[in-house]
């Protein structure tokens, strides 16, 4: 599955890449994960992002000074910030969700639509089996 993934994500960065948005590098496109960067506060995004604050906050100065975002005060925490899409973000976000359809048309043409179907059914159990709060996801291996 990381074969996989490392491919996905390799292929949405060259994606975007070409579609001109040459100011990031693959850690800046990861923060664009569905369902949406807009409306989250940095610690929520490192704890998606499995990374440091420290490091969230490095990319999310990037992607404000080269206008993708903002980072306005949180109404429910004096101390807090909710990052926001700016028009050129959603242009962005969009872009890569589309490269991901397109990386994800390139894996149903290498597997056959019954082996494609098979593929997504298995990952949607995995998703649903593994995830918080699951029987699951609280066993360890």
């Amino acid at each position: 599955m990381l074969v996989g993934w490392q491919w996905v994500r390799a292929q949405v960065f060259e994606g975007v890449v070409d579609a001109g948005y040459d100011d990031l590098n693959p850690a800046h496109v990861g923060l664009f994960r569905y369902p949406t960067l807009g409306g989250l506060r940095p610690g929520e995004i490192a704890e998606r992002m499995q990374i440091t604050k420290q490091s969230v906050h490095d990319l999310l100065t990037h992607l404000e000074q080269t206008g993708y975002i903002t980072r306005e005060p949180d109404p429910s925490s004096k101390r807090s910030r909710i990052v926001r899409l700016s028009p050129k973000g959603e242009r962005l976000e969009r872009e890569v969700r589309s490269q991901a359809r397109r990386a994800e048309e390139q894996i149903a043409e290498i597997l056959g639509p019954d082996q494609f179907v098979q593929l997504r059914h298995a990952l949607d159990v995995l998703v649903t089996a593994l995830s918080p709060g699951s029987p699951a996801a609280k066993r360890s291996p």
